[in-house]
């Protein structure tokens, strides 16, 4: 008879600075929800998966305590929920190790998103970007987590956590580690740019008119969404209207993730119309959603020592989680527990 996890989610999000509107609506939105939602919620500021690229550490630092006041800023309650930074919890890093010896190499040749981000320079990427995923599965197992909000960049990883799990369970010949779930869901998970719809909205970006920050502030947000690229077409009153139409398709599904409506009910309100009415609609939006976020960040970010101090509370309850399932495992593989 297969073991009865407790549901758990787990998810992360990596300290690199300039939360956008694509984090809000493809993660911590979601994040929120699940609050609600039945199961115990872990979230994570992944702060050892960030140096697998050099970071400098004062830049490191403000990013781990901008992202964990986004977190709280949109609606995580660290007495709800579980928010830490990931090097407090050693046994992410420790169970890491071991499933190193548990997967392949082949298995790492295929991630996509290595050969992405290491290009043509891959010799000189670090050994921590090539085997971050081993990490990643760390970060979920570590915790029995059974659900993971993803984005569809992210399923090749989470397919491959589930690799290492069943794995691990058959070489050892146990049912020790859940084959967690993705969860993928919602008209926005993978918001584009607002000059270019083919591609994904990103910090990186050197326009800053392609994106919305979270710390934006009411005028910015209203100005961007009316400088957005569009077509001079008005909106069609189906979803197959959009297919060729990449920067109106992101705007209705950015209107519907804001208004938690279905991008078809989007077009039935707006069908026939213009972007000269459905932009000052959309502005208006997401002036409501996201400028008290980004001025409950800004007081936040005056106190840092009060988001240490969540962070520091979150580490000792995800330990307290982390550190029974990590000495199970060791007792597993056949480690001395002398200590």
């Amino acid at each position: 008879m297969a073991p009865k996890f407790t549901p758990r989610v787990f998810s992360g999000i990596q300290p690199s600075g300039g939360l956008t509107l694509g984090n809000y609506l493809g993660a911590l939105k979601r994040f929120v929800r699940m609050q609600d939602e039945g199961m115990e919620t872990i979230y994570c500021i992944v702060d050892l998966h960030a140096i697998t690229v050099w970071q400098e550490p004062a830049k490191l630092r403000a990013q781990t305590r901008e992202a964990a006041a986004a977190f709280i800023a949109a609606g995580i309650d660290p007495k709800r929920s579980i928010l830490f930074n990931q090097s407090q919890v050693p046994a992410h890093a420790e169970l890491a190790w071991i499933f190193n010896c548990v997967a392949r190499v082949g298995w790492m040749n295929r991630m996509t998103q290595f050969k992405d981000k290491a290009g043509r320079n891959a010799e000189n990427a670090s050994l921590g970007l090539y085997a971050y995923p081993s990490l990643m599965a760390a970060d979920i197992l570590v915790y029995h987590a059974t659900h993971v909000p993803v984005g569809e960049d992210q399923k090749q990883h989470l397919e491959l956590t589930r690799d290492i799990a069943a794995k691990f369970n058959h070489d050892y010949g146990v049912e020790f580690f859940p084959l967690t779930e993705p969860v993928i869901e919602g008209a926005a998970t993978r918001v584009m740019s607002l000059r270019d719809g083919t591609v994904k909205m990103s910090k990186s970006d050197p326009s800053d008119q392609s994106r919305i920050n979270l710390t934006d502030d009411a005028d910015a947000i209203a100005q961007k969404i009316r400088k957005a690229r569009t077509d001079p077409a008005p909106l069609p009153e189906t979803l197959d209207g959009l297919k060729d139409r990449p920067e109106a398709r992101n705007l209705v599904n950015i209107y519907a993730a804001l208004a938690d409506r279905a991008p078809a009910e989007v077009l039935a309100e707006f069908a026939g119309q213009g972007f000269g009415v459905f932009k000052p609609r959309l502005a208006e939006l997401a002036v409501a959603v996201l400028s008290p976020i980004s001025a409950e960040m800004k007081r936040l970010a005056a106190d840092p020592a009060e988001i240490d101090r969540i962070l520091g509370d979150g580490a000792n309850r995800a330990e307290a989680i982390a550190r029974p399932i990590l000495e199970r495992t060791h007792d597993i593989v056949g480690m001395i527990r002398s200590r």
